[in-house]
């Protein structure tokens, strides 16, 4: 049995109008990496400035990280929206709880 944790995460760019869906064991290094993407137009979050944290869920199964992305990715806006505010009703930037 592994103790490895897997994350979903939601981040947005700074006026929140574009989202990015992604799967990480490390997600303060993928933060970092995010932030240091930004303007790469070689990249979705890159190109669409996707670095700030505003949701995330915790897995100790990839499988099921995986499958819980791919779900997301499926849905509208206003449901991931639904989503996000569940946990974070005021969109706030998580960034420096994980970072």
């Amino acid at each position: 049995m592994s103790n490895k944790n897997y994350y979903l995460y939601i981040t947005t760019n700074p006026g929140k109008t574009t989202l990015y869906i992604g799967v990480t064991n490390n997600l303060s290094r993928r933060l970092q990496e995010h932030l240091e993407n930004k303007g790469n137009e070689d990249s979705f979050a890159g190109k669409y400035y996707c670095y700030n944290l505003v949701y995330c869920e915790v897995y100790e199964n990839i499988s099921d990280a995986i499958r819980r992305e791919k779900e997301i990715k499926k849905w509208r806006r206003n449901k991931k929206t639904e989503l996000i505010e569940q946990q974070n009703p005021s969109w706030e930037f998580m960034n420096d709880k994980i970072l």
